[in-house]
């Protein structure tokens, strides 16, 4: 039997800087079936360069987007109420130890994945690491996985992502799964921004993805909402409940009678006759 993926919903800044929405999608992720919710920490100020927030208002306004860090305690606990893991990204170095006592595993988004030091600061803590590679070539990647393990670091999961939003079927290249797993020796997964469940299906079924994550809304007033690379609960929900049918319909592999088929097996035909059902059957009926 194939087991299933760990699915990760990505809150992202969809949390509006309300605790209680926060606690929300974190309870909406565990009835869905998910593993584990993610959240992100980051600054603007330590996000983007000055020269940027000098220069663009659209930036700026990101201040409203922010996790406040006293959300942490809270989050994590719920999570583990909740029966789900609780893991975060960290934007800005002093972040991997701000979230050290509360996640499971650290997430680098694709965009940081240049960043050498961010990503030796989560491998000095011996936590688990899961790190997208949007954008990224293989040199970039393997450079990123040598960095990781020469700062001690032991557990890392890489996702193949396209950082489009949301991103186009003919542009998601699930193949490169395999080529990203053949190449580092290390489990890939998939962090979805198509919002299709045939390619999460795929990326499953055909490339063996090991992870999954989706960026999530409750109810379509999420701020990266709009942009269309944002699930609904229950559009992953039923490719969650799928997932697990299909991991039931697996069975055990022996070839037997099922519980469903019993009932028909004395209507064979018999082998003297061809006739249904079986003699021992037919005299049964003889004496009604």
């Amino acid at each position: 039997m194939s087991a299933l993926p760990l699915f990760i919903s990505e809150v992202s800044s969809n949390h509006a800087k309300s605790i209680d929405r926060a606690r929300k999608f974190i309870q909406a992720s565990a009835e869905m079936g998910c593993q584990a919710v993610k959240f992100q920490l980051f600054k603007i100020d330590q996000l983007f360069a000055s020269e940027i927030l000098e220069r663009s208002e659209e930036h700026r306004k990101r201040v409203e987007w922010e996790l406040p860090e006293e959300f942490l305690p809270e989050l994590k606990s719920v999570s583990t109420q909740c029966g789900i893991q609780f893991s975060c990204t960290p934007f800005f170095l002093d972040a991997v130890g701000i979230l050290e006592p509360y996640v499971d595993f650290y997430k680098i988004a694709s965009y940081e994945l240049l960043w050498d030091d961010l990503i030796s600061e989560c491998a000095r803590t011996g936590k688990p690491l899961i790190l997208s590679t949007g954008m990224a070539d293989l040199s970039e990647i393997s450079h990123a996985v040598e960095v990781f393990q020469k700062a001690g670091g032991t557990h890392l999961t890489l996702l193949h992502c396209v950082s489009g939003y949301p991103a186009p079927a003919d542009s998601c290249n699930l193949a490169a799964i395999e080529t990203i797993r053949e190449a580092t020796g290390l489990p890939v997964g998939w962090s979805d921004h198509s919002r299709d469940s045939a390619i999460v299906n795929r990326a499953i079924d055909r490339y063996e993805a090991t992870a999954i994550e989706f960026h999530l809304d409750l109810d379509e007033q999420g701020a990266e909402y709009k942009a269309g690379h944002c699930w609904l609960p229950h559009e992953m929900k039923a490719v969650i409940d799928g997932r697990k049918r299909l991991q039931a319909a697996d069975g055990d592999g022996q070839k037997k009678p099922t519980a469903a088929e019993i009932g028909d097996r004395p209507w064979r035909a018999d082998p003297s006759d061809g006739l249904r059902p079986l003699i021992e059957v037919r005299q049964e009926w003889l004496k009604k």
